[in-house]
């Protein structure tokens, strides 16, 4: 599990996961259906991003996405 912070750490893991994945941009914004551009912001961190296109890229690549509040158990 890998705390993400802010949403240029949450773009990195998506590079990262998309890569491993053997995905280019092109192809994830395609299965997605969501734009190139949309893609590459998120990817570097852009804090205008939509959060349900975000959850959406996430959940295509197989991120799941927990929260909880600061202070909580974290198991």
């Amino acid at each position: 599990m890998q705390k993400i912070s802010d949403i240029k750490q949450l773009g990195v893991l998506l590079h990262e996961v998309r890569k491993e994945q053997g995905l280019t941009q092109e192809q994830l914004a395609a299965v997605c259906g969501v734009g190139i551009r949309f893609l590459r912001e998120l990817e570097h961190g852009k804090a205008t991003c939509h959060i349900g296109k975000v959850l959406h890229v996430l959940r295509i690549l197989g991120i799941e996405v927990f929260a909880r509040k600061q202070g909580e158990s974290g198991s």
